[in-house]
């Protein structure tokens, strides 16, 4: 036999294969395990688990927006009689000045600031009751 391992000279023969009239095949068969009762029960757990805390967080920020949608339209109603508030009070000072010029008009006087009036207590109402 030659030596072969350190000399690259030297070409090593190579054997003769034998073409058979079939071919070996090899087929890689992989089987999956089905998944015991206990390992199914614990992930279906698990995911029921998450499924109610992401219902129960959607809930409640549900719940944050429908508390803010009240707070704007609050703010909304608070601003408009506020609007009104202001109106009033602007005709309530318009209708005082016609009062003392009506008044004036119809003849009556206003009293000195001093003078103290006295009211009768024995007087007839003016509320329509005593008819």
């Amino acid at each position: 036999m030659a030596y072969t391992r350190g000399n690259l000279a030297v070409k090593p023969k190579r054997k003769e294969e034998v073409n058979p009239l079939y071919r070996e095949k090899t087929k890689v068969v992989t089987r999956r395990m089905v998944l015991p009762l206990q390992e199914k029960l614990m992930y279906m757990l698990t995911l029921g688990a998450f499924v109610l805390v992401a219902v129960a967080l959607i809930w409640r920020y549900v719940h944050i927006y429908d508390l803010n949608l009240q707070a704007q339209k609050l703010d909304s109603e608070i601003a408009n009689n506020k609007k009104q508030i202001a109106t009033y009070q602007m005709e309530k000072q318009n209708l005082e000045q016609l009062v003392i010029e009506k008044a004036k008009k119809l003849g009556y006087v206003q009293p000195p600031e001093d003078t103290t009036i006295y009211v009768p207590v024995g007087s007839t109402s003016t509320d329509g009751d005593n008819q």
